[in-house]
Protein backbone atom coordinates (compact mmCIF):
# COMPACT_ATOMS: atom_id res chain seq x y z
CA UNK A 1 0.00 0.00 0.00
CA UNK A 2 2.71 2.49 0.65
CA UNK A 3 5.73 2.43 -1.61
CA UNK A 4 9.33 4.71 -1.32
CA UNK A 5 11.27 5.49 -4.14
CA UNK A 6 14.72 6.75 -4.32
CA UNK A 7 16.37 8.37 -7.44
CA UNK A 8 19.19 10.76 -7.97
CA UNK A 9 21.70 8.23 -7.52
CA UNK A 10 25.09 7.71 -9.49
CA UNK A 11 28.73 7.55 -10.32
CA UNK A 12 30.47 10.86 -9.44
CA UNK A 13 33.77 12.03 -8.23
CA UNK A 14 36.06 12.55 -5.39
CA UNK A 15 35.18 16.20 -4.08
CA UNK A 16 31.55 16.31 -5.79
CA UNK A 17 28.22 16.41 -4.92
CA UNK A 18 24.83 14.50 -5.35
CA UNK A 19 21.61 14.76 -4.41
CA UNK A 20 19.34 12.24 -3.31
CA UNK A 21 15.46 11.88 -3.68
CA UNK A 22 12.82 10.08 -2.23
CA UNK A 23 8.98 9.93 -2.16
CA UNK A 24 6.46 8.14 -0.20
CA UNK A 25 2.74 6.77 -2.14
CA UNK A 26 -0.11 5.33 -0.85
CA UNK A 27 -2.23 5.44 1.65
CA UNK A 28 -0.42 7.08 3.75
CA UNK A 29 -2.24 9.30 6.64
CA UNK A 30 1.09 11.15 7.91
CA UNK A 31 4.46 10.51 8.23
CA UNK A 32 6.96 10.67 11.43
CA UNK A 33 10.41 10.13 10.93
CA UNK A 34 12.39 10.28 7.19
CA UNK A 35 15.90 9.33 6.83
CA UNK A 36 18.78 7.77 4.75
CA UNK A 37 20.42 5.02 5.64
CA UNK A 38 23.59 3.14 3.79
CA UNK A 39 25.28 0.31 3.18
CA UNK A 40 28.58 -0.62 1.70
CA UNK A 41 29.45 -4.50 -0.21
CA UNK A 42 30.32 -6.31 3.23
CA UNK A 43 29.08 -4.16 5.60
CA UNK A 44 25.80 -3.11 7.53
CA UNK A 45 23.33 -0.41 6.96
CA UNK A 46 24.17 2.12 8.92
CA UNK A 47 21.91 5.40 9.76
CA UNK A 48 23.09 8.79 7.48
CA UNK A 49 20.43 11.09 8.83
CA UNK A 50 17.23 11.42 9.87
CA UNK A 51 14.57 14.25 9.75
CA UNK A 52 12.01 14.60 12.14
CA UNK A 53 8.37 16.20 10.89
CA UNK A 54 9.03 19.26 12.26
CA UNK A 55 12.49 19.12 11.45
CA UNK A 56 14.34 18.51 13.47
CA UNK A 57 17.76 16.30 12.04
CA UNK A 58 20.55 14.18 13.60
CA UNK A 59 23.56 13.30 11.25
CA UNK A 60 26.16 10.68 11.56
CA UNK A 61 29.87 11.82 12.77
CA UNK A 62 31.06 11.11 9.49
CA UNK A 63 28.38 13.29 6.85
CA UNK A 64 28.13 16.21 9.36
CA UNK A 65 29.47 19.27 7.68
CA UNK A 66 28.86 18.39 4.54
CA UNK A 67 25.24 16.42 3.91
CA UNK A 68 22.10 17.70 4.64
CA UNK A 69 18.72 15.79 4.89
CA UNK A 70 15.32 17.84 4.28
CA UNK A 71 11.97 17.29 3.71
CA UNK A 72 8.76 18.62 2.04
CA UNK A 73 5.83 16.96 4.45
CA UNK A 74 3.43 18.34 1.50
CA UNK A 75 4.90 16.26 -1.16
CA UNK A 76 5.82 13.14 1.38
CA UNK A 77 9.33 13.22 0.38
CA UNK A 78 12.99 13.52 1.70
CA UNK A 79 15.91 14.82 -0.04
CA UNK A 80 19.64 14.39 0.69
CA UNK A 81 22.36 17.32 -0.26
CA UNK A 82 25.90 15.53 -0.42
CA UNK A 83 28.78 18.04 -0.74
CA UNK A 84 32.62 17.15 -0.61
CA UNK A 85 31.92 13.72 -1.39
CA UNK A 86 34.82 11.01 -0.49
CA UNK A 87 34.77 7.63 -1.68
CA UNK A 88 34.50 5.99 1.49
CA UNK A 89 30.52 7.71 0.90
CA UNK A 90 30.05 5.04 -2.13
CA UNK A 91 27.25 2.93 -0.99
CA UNK A 92 23.60 1.63 -1.98
CA UNK A 93 21.30 4.56 0.15
CA UNK A 94 17.83 3.56 1.34
CA UNK A 95 15.42 6.27 1.87
CA UNK A 96 13.58 5.29 4.93
CA UNK A 97 10.18 6.40 6.71
CA UNK A 98 7.87 5.90 9.28
CA UNK A 99 4.34 5.72 8.29
CA UNK A 100 1.15 6.59 10.24
CA UNK A 101 -1.85 4.49 8.43
CA UNK A 102 -5.06 4.94 9.28
CA UNK A 103 -6.95 1.57 9.42
CA UNK A 104 -11.10 1.14 8.54
CA UNK A 105 -12.22 1.50 12.03
CA UNK A 106 -10.48 5.01 12.14
CA UNK A 107 -7.47 3.42 14.75
CA UNK A 108 -3.87 4.20 13.62
CA UNK A 109 -0.93 2.08 12.98
CA UNK A 110 2.49 2.66 12.65
CA UNK A 111 4.98 0.99 10.05
CA UNK A 112 8.14 1.39 8.69
CA UNK A 113 9.03 1.29 5.15
CA UNK A 114 12.24 0.91 3.06
CA UNK A 115 12.85 2.20 -0.46
CA UNK A 116 14.66 -0.22 -2.85
CA UNK A 117 17.88 1.64 -2.54
CA UNK A 118 20.11 3.78 -4.73
CA UNK A 119 23.56 3.08 -5.95
CA UNK A 120 25.97 6.17 -5.24
CA UNK A 121 29.38 5.83 -6.12
CA UNK A 122 32.59 8.23 -5.79
CA UNK A 123 35.64 7.46 -7.50
CA UNK A 124 38.75 8.82 -6.22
Amino acid sequence: QVQLRESGGGLVQAGGSQRLSCAASGSIFTISNMGWYRQAPGKQRDLVAVISTGGTTNYVDSVKGRFTISRDNARNSVYLQMNSLRPEDTAVYYCNALVILKEEGGQFRSLNYWGPGTQVTVSS
